[in-house]
C-alpha cells in the first residue's frame, strides 16, 4: 500500500460518498461499499451500506485508535445520510468475538435483507467477522443469473449461498450448495424463500469440500457450471486450500464433475497472488486443450474506488484483473 494520505478522514469519507450517492437506491434497500480505505486513503477503515444499516469495519491494531476511527466515520455518515437507522461496528483485531462480529453503536434494528438485481438476499450482519454477503461478487451474481437458465449448478465453498441463489433465480434446473457450516447454509434457504424459489431445486450439503467432491465423483454426478469461491487459506483434516500457492489445484479437483462445454467460475481472493501469475496457472491448465479461459469478470467500482478517490495500491498488481478478488470463467472440454 502507498503511504497514508494526509487528508482528514472526514474529507476522504465525504469525497468517496459523493461519488457513490447515485448508486444508492431511493428505497434504501441496496448493498454498496461507501468507502474502501485500503485504496481511498485510510487503510484501517471500510464502510458498507446494507439497506439502511451502516457497517463499519476497523482494522486498526490499537483498540483506542479503532474506537476513534469508527466514531469519526459513524458521525460523518449519520450527518450525510440522516436516514440511516442502525450502525454496526466490527473491530477486526479485537480479542472478543462479539467485538469482531459487530457491536451496534446507533439504533437497534439491523437490516436482514437487501435487494440486488431484482433478487432479495437474506442477511445476518453479525453472523461472522464479515457481513454474510460479499459485495465484490455483485457483477458475478448478475452474470450467473444471466447464464444459468436450465443448467445444473454446483456452488462450492458456498458460505451463505448468494452465488447459488443467483443461479436458481436465473432459472437453473438444479443448484447444489456445498459448505461445511450448516448455519451459513440456512441463510441460503431463507433467501430462496424470500424470492419464492422452488426449494426442491436446491440441495444444501453441510460437508467439507474435499469430502463432498469425492462423494459427487463416486455418484457420477455431472454439472453444467461449478463455482469455486474458496477462502484464501484453510486447513481441515480432509485437505488444504492455499490460494496463493496452489490456485490451480481446486480447478483440477472439480474438472471431472463438468459436462462437456461446462464452465468453472474460479474466484481467487489472495491479496498476494499477482493477477499475471493467476492467469499463467490457468493457462498452464489449458495446455492440453481441455480448459479455456473464456471471460474475466470485474469487481464493481464501489469496491475498487474511482480515479478521483484512489490513493493507494494493492501490495501485488492484480492486472489483468481490476482488484485482488480475481474472477475468471473457464470453459471445459470433457476428456473421453
Amino acid at each position: 500500500m502507498a503511504d497514508e494520505n494526509e487528508e482528514p478522514l472526514n474529507e476522504l469519507l465525504l469525497k468517496a460518498l459523493q461519488i457513490r450517492l447515485s448508486k444508492i437506491t431511493p428505497e434504501h434497500d441496496c448493498a454498496i461499499r461507501l468507502f474502501n480505505g485500503f485504496y481511498e486513503g485510510e487503510r484501517n477503515m471500510v464502510a458498507d451500506l446494507y439497506g439502511s444499516t451502516l457497517v463499519l469495519f476497523s482494522h486498526a491494531e490499537n483498540e483506542e485508535d479503532s474506537i476513534v476511527l469508527t466514531q469519526t466515520a459513524r458521525d460523518v455518515f449519520l450527518e450525510a445520510l440522516p436516514w440511516i437507522k442502525c450502525v454496526l461496528v466490527k473491530h477486526h483485531n479485537a480479542r472478543e468475538k462479539d467485538q469482531r462480529n459487530g457491536v451496534i453503536t446507533f439504533g437497534s434494528q439491523l437490516d436482514n435483507t437487501i435487494l440486488e438485481s431484482g433478487i432479495k438476499y437474506a442477511l445476518d450482519l453479525k453472523l461472522n467477522q464479515d457481513a454474510s454477503f460479499y459485495l465484490d461478487t455483485r457483477n458475478l451474481r448478475k452474470w450467473i443469473t444471466e447464464y444459468s437458465a436450465g443448467l445444473e449448478v454446483l456452488n462450492t465453498f458456498a458460505y451463505t449461498g448468494s452465488l447459488g441463489l443467483a443461479a436458481l433465480a436465473g432459472g437453473a434446473a438444479n443448484v447444489f450448495q456445498l459448505d461445511r457450516n450448516r448455519k451459513f447454509l440456512d441463510l441460503a434457504r431463507r433467501t430462496a424463500m424470500l424470492n419464492r424459489l422452488d426449494l426442491g431445486k436446491m440441495k444444501l450439503a453441510a460437508v467439507d469440500f474435499f469430502v463432498g467432491i469425492g462423494q459427487l465423483k463416486r455418484s457420477n454426478a455431472l454439472f453444467d457450471m461449478v463455482i469455486l469461491d474458496p477462502p484464501f487459506f484453510s486447513v481441515t483434516e480432509k485437505g488444504m486450500v492455499d490460494q496463493a500457492k496452489e490456485s490451480h489445484r481446486l480447478v483440477n479437483k472439480v474438472r471431472p464433475l463438468l459436462r462437456d462445454g461446462g464452465r468453472i467460475v474460479a474466484i481467487n481472493n489472495s491479496l498476494f497472488l499477482a493477477g499475471v501469475e493467476f492467469m499463467k496457472s490457468l493457462e498452464e491448465l489449458g495446455r492440453d486443450g481441455f480448459v479455456e479461459i473464456e471471460e474475466v469478470i470485474p469487481v464493481p467500482e464501489d469496491i475498487t474506488g474511482t480515479p478521483e478517490t484512489i490513493l493507494g495500491k494493492p501490495p501485488i498488481d492484480p492486472t489483468p484483473f481490476n482488484h485482488p478478488t480475481k474472477i475468471v470463467v473457464l470453459k471445459v472440454k470433457r476428456k473421453g
